[in-house]
Parts: structure tokens; C-alpha cells; sequence
């Protein structure tokens, strides 16, 4: 077996542990890897291929690993839950919305008090859309 194997085997074994790390990092030495597997193939001496696995390995980390993060950790898309996830939603009138009073909406199956953002009254039966919620009380208005 010739020492190139040797740098691919490495190489595979680090990217076989890169699928249960986080973060990118044990793929970066998997790519020195072959770095020095090529650097091997080549004819280079041991302290050159290792000085090759060191220098591609910075530099996987530097150029490669903050891409790879950014395509794979897009915070746009992160998922709303619990009563920030209502912000928008359609809700129906289950009770009429009078200007000081209020009223009550279904949502989801729940119901809660609500209030319409402009003041103005609401029939039951008429689909709002819900603007924000403050502690229980849903701010909306009419579609």
C-alpha cells in the first residue's frame, strides 16, 4: 500500500466522522487529506505532505468552512412558534368586537379575546387577520 492510500483512507475516515460532528470543521481536515494525498502521489517527502496537509487544512477552514456554513445555516428561514407563529393568521369573529369592549376570535381552534387595531367594531362571522399579540389579547384587523 502507498502512502497516498494511506492520506485517501484518512480522508475518508474524516469524513465519515464529519456526519456525526456539527460545524463543518472534521470535513476541513478531510480536505487536507487529500491535499497531502495528491502531494504523496506526486513524489513529495513525508515532511512535505505533511506541511501540504496543514496548509490546505488552514485554508479549507479559512476559504471553505464559512461558505459552507452560510449555505447551510440561513437564519431567514427560521420557524416561528407558539403565539409568535399567530402574527398573521386568519381568524374568525366568534363573538362581536366592539370598539372599548372587544370581542372574541377562533384561531386554530382556540379562542381569544380580541381587539381591532383601528377601534372599529366587528361582526361575528367576519374573517380578521391577526396583527400582533399582547400577553392574551389578539390585535387585529378586517380582511
Amino acid at each position: 500500500m502507498e502512502p497516498w492510500h494511506i492520506w485517501i483512507i484518512v480522508a475518508l475516515i474524516f469524513f465519515i466522522m464529519e456526519i456525526f460532528t456539527p460545524g463543518f470543521a472534521v470535513a476541513c481536515l478531510s480536505i487536507g487529506a487529500i491535499g497531502s494525498s495528491v502531494a504523496s502521489a506526486c513524489g513529495l517527502e513525508l515532511k512535505f505532505q505533511i506541511l501540504v496537509f496543514a496548509v490546505v487544512t488552514l485554508l479549507a477552514f479559512v476559504l471553505v468552512r464559512p461558505v459552507v456554513l452560510k449555505l447551510f445555516h440561513n437564519k431567514s428561514k427560521e420557524v416561528l412558534t407558539n403565539v409568535d407563529a399567530l402574527v398573521g393568521k386568519h381568524a374568525i369573529v366568534s363573538e362581536d368586537i366592539k370598539p372599548v369592549v372587544g370581542g372574541r376570535v377562533k384561531v386554530d381552534g382556540d379562542d381569544w379575546k380580541a381587539i381591532t387595531a383601528d377601534g372599529s367594531p366587528v361582526e361575528a362571522g367576519a374573517v380578521v387577520r391577526i396583527l400582533k399579540v399582547d400577553s392574551v389579547i389578539l390585535t387585529v384587523e378586517t380582511i
